[in-house]
């Protein structure tokens, strides 16, 4: 069974989590680099509370979920997801995302992409990544051990929460260098994955020089 990050991994929306994330920070004379730093991975409320802790966490969270929830200029599906998702059975892949689920619905559609069956988002969960538990309830949904589960990840927070809940990742893009030893392999996007299914389970193989393979 397959649980995706979103954010980075199925849809590009990078420059636009990062313009929504500098105008906030601006508005209250925060370090906007600093913001973008922290929120690779995590909740925009762990983000709040890192960099302001002075400030009202769940007012600012509101805030920032708003412009999130309107906002999708720029964002478009990242290369070879809607190839990958259409090769899964909708039972067998879900989406684990530091986003809320109405942004996390509302970007899947912006980008073309299909909604998951299974969707575990910041406002399910108690702890945000690199906490394990919005892995280990993906994989209570998909009927899964940890174990037979496979995890893709663009951010070192995501990479550790996988690794905490005792599954397999696959990390996805170039902000991996320092978690690389608790990646089973690397992509530099999804066109480098391709899944068969079989009598077997689930196989994914992954092009690009790799020989590498994950069954789940």
């Amino acid at each position: 069974m397959i649980s995706f990050d979103l954010d980075g991994v199925l849809v590009d929306s990078m420059g636009l989590i990062e313009r929504i994330l500098r105008e906030w920070a601006a508005g209250h004379e925060l370090d906007g680099d600093k913001a973008v730093e922290l929120s690779h991975g995590r909740r925009d409320i762990d983000v709040v509370r890192l960099i302001a802790p002075h400030l009202d966490a769940d007012a600012e969270t509101r805030r920032i979920v708003e412009r999130e929830e309107r906002d999708f200029d720029g964002l478009t599906a990242t290369p070879g997801a809607a190839r990958l998702l259409d090769a899964l059975p909708s039972d067998a892949w879900g989406i684990v995302t530091s986003g809320t689920r109405a942004v996390a619905q509302r970007r899947l559609a912006a980008a073309g992409l299909p909604q998951p069956t299974h969707l575990v988002a910041a406002d399910d969960i108690q702890h945000g990544k690199p906490h394990p538990e919005g892995y280990l309830a993906a994989a209570e949904l998909l009927g899964a051990a940890p174990a037979r589960c496979v995890v893709l990840e663009d951010a070192p927070a995501g990479v550790r929460a996988a690794h905490a809940a005792g599954m397999r990742c696959i990390g996805v893009g170039r902000a991996l260098a320092d978690v690389g030893a608790l990646l089973s392999t690397h992509v530099d996007d999804l066109c480098c994955v391709h899944a068969e299914c079989g009598l077997d389970g689930l196989l994914l193989r992954f092009s690009a020089g790799t020989r590498q393979r994950t069954r789940t």
